[in-house]
């Protein structure tokens, strides 16, 4: 069992503030791989909820047209800094290219800001709920520091200084612009039509519900989703949390996981990261 933890009490050695990108590489690729894209997959959906940025996606067509693509670009970009650190070579030309596509549009810094917050605190509320051990204080300090100093590359403004700041931020901007719309039903149908595309034909009238039990009260309302049934509670919610008991009693994972380094299905081949995104943006 001292194994299996070899790597929480490394990052408990580490200094959450010098060492932050350390500690989030070793969470995203060692101990917690799968979690973590889930939950970076239902950040961006929290991100659709947000009238604005869901009006800009239905304007673009980008996610009704081509959202594996979309989806795809997203989770490579993200990855590149994650896995290589922010300042890395490959780092910066992901950044770089995240703001050429960003900056073409006229994007509230408030809505930057919120979007930021997703990918620190979703992450860890979902460790937090399937997590297969308690999250560590040194793993909090370290996303959000982690984040921060992206936002900062990404040129958004008024970052809050500490983790409750913005945990609060999160919070009441969720409070305030939740509000049901027919941009966020636009995205997010076109969302769900791009997570259900990965199972076969005859699961997917059961995996969507599952989707629904995953989701809180407030987004599944913004996106007029009913309340999922028990069985898909039971299926989702308690199928998550054996994973995570499961996973407590195997061996420790050998080598990172690595997103950028697996197959692709929108760039079988490989990819350049000054072409991701939509084909139009040289």
């Amino acid at each position: 069992m001292n194994a299996r933890y070899a790597i929480l009490n490394r990052v408990r050695q580490l200094d959450p503030v010098l060492d932050h990108q350390e500690i989030v590489y070793l969470v995203g690729t060692y101990e917690s791989p799968f979690l973590i894209q889930r939950a970076l997959e239902f950040a961006l959906f929290r991100t659709f909820a947000l009238p604005r940025t869901a009006q800009l996606l239905a304007e673009t067509g980008e996610f009704e047209q081509r959202g594996q693509k979309r989806y795809d670009d997203t989770t490579l970009l993200i990855s590149e800094f994650v896995e290589h650190g922010y300042d890395s070579e490959r780092g910066r030309a992901a950044i770089k290219r995240m703001n050429r596509l960003h900056h073409r549009f006229a994007i509230d810094n408030e809505d930057y800001l919120y979007t930021l917050s997703t990918f620190i605190y979703e992450p860890i509320r979902w460790n937090e709920r399937f997590g297969w051990r308690p999250v560590d204080p040194n793993e909090r300090e370290a996303q959000f520091i982690f984040w921060r100093e992206v936002g900062k590359r990404m040129a958004i403004k008024d970052i809050p200084e500490t983790y409750a700041e913005f945990e609060q931020f999160n919070r009441d901007y969720e409070q305030k612009y939740f509000q049901p719309n027919e941009y966020s039903r636009r995205i997010g149908q076109a969302t769900i039509n791009v997570f259900l595309h990965w199972y076969p034909a005859l699961l997917r009238p059961l995996i969507k519900p599952c989707l629904y039990a995953l989701m809180d009260q407030p987004l599944r309302r913004v996106f007029g989703y009913p309340e999922a049934p028990g069985w898909a509670k039971v299926l989702a919610v308690g199928g998550m949390k054996l994973r995570a008991r499961i996973i407590r009693w195997l061996p420790p994972r050998r080598q990172p996981r690595l997103f950028t380094q697996e197959h692709n299905p929108t760039y079988p081949h490989g990819y350049a990261i000054d072409r991701l995104g939509p084909e139009d943006v040289p």
